[in-house]
């Protein structure tokens, strides 16, 4: 599934990899304060998908990072939060619209533009204005 649509999005020409760690276990001695703690990494497996990726920067750290940015960004991705949607349609929306504004409109603090602008993905700094008349073409049809 992640293929195709990588493969629709950006013409197969992407680079992509995963680095899958290996956990070993914990034992049957857990504290309260290891309960949830992972267990010990024993290793890892970097495993090409599409493209040649450069294998030295085959890491978690970018999704790991990411995944703070959405749950920082986005209540709904916290945890034990009231602000959760009630429909699926509703949080595919939500993260919609947090990605969109993430990567076109707003100014990150080392690019100093927009991650879209600096990929060259579109010409100019987005406003909301133009999110919005996105989302009216959408539903007007």
């Amino acid at each position: 599934m992640y293929l195709e649509a990588m493969a629709a999005g950006f013409g197969g020409q992407v680079d992509y990899a995963m680095l899958i760690k290996h956990f070993g276990k914990l034992g049957d001695n857990k504290t309260p304060e290891t309960r949830y703690s992972p267990g010990e990494c024993c290793g890892t497996t970097k495993n090409i998908i599409s493209g040649e990726p450069d294998e030295s920067k085959i890491s978690t750290s970018y999704i790991e990072r990411q995944n703070l940015t959405m749950r920082m960004s986005m209540r709904r991705f916290t945890r034990l939060t009231n602000g959760f949607s009630k429909k699926l349609e509703n949080m595919c929306h939500s993260v919609a619209l947090n990605f969109m504004y993430y990567n076109f409109v707003r100014r990150h603090q080392t690019l100093r533009m927009p991650p879209a602008l600096k990929a060259h993905v579109t010409d100019h700094v987005w406003t909301l204005e133009e999110i919005i008349n996105l989302t009216e073409n959408k539903y007007s049809n």
